[in-house]
């Protein structure tokens, strides 16, 4: 194995407009949307806000997979913006898609994510250069969404 380690750069809570917006069922699964509606950000490299901007894009599949495609805007603490995307694999159980066409979704499941960054702020671009991965919590009674973001160094 080759070595590596990872380093905390910040830990972030979103809020998100739930129910989500269902586009329906199409052919390839349900097609849903939760807007960001804000949030905190803070850690030991980055402190600031999560905008409200930006979204979780959901295409939940017949077998209760879904694919997640985050969007989302931080603005730190001296006002740098910094565009995040990430996808995700969340996995609701072989009954998630009937779950969720009943309007039934667990209280609270986990979210592995892998995102990636960009801005032009002078204090940030190192950012532009890292992979990092996070390890997080969806919370549907509360409709947050809350991450540990590490950098793999």
């Amino acid at each position: 194995m080759l070595p590596f380690n990872l380093e905390h750069i910040f830990s972030y809570t979103a809020q998100l407009r739930l129910p989500p917006e269902v586009v329906g069922p199409l052919p390839e699964g349900i097609r849903a949307t939760a807007y960001v509606l804000g949030g905190e950000a803070h850690g030991p490299r980055l402190q600031g806000a999560v905008l409200p901007v930006g979204g979780d894009w959901l295409l939940l599949r017949t077998d209760g997979v879904g694919l997640v495609d985050v969007r989302l805007t931080l603005q730190t603490h001296d006002e740098a913006l910094i565009y995040v995307t990430y996808t995700v694999i969340l996995d609701l159980g072989a009954d998630g898609y009937e779950k969720f066409l009943a309007g039934q979704m667990p209280a609270t499941f986990p979210v592995r994510i892998a995102p990636r960054f960009q801005t032009g702020h002078p204090s940030y671009r190192w950012m532009n250069r890292i992979q990092c991965v996070g390890i997080g919590e969806a919370d549907t009674k509360n409709a947050t969404v809350s991450y540990d973001v590490y950098g793999v160094v």
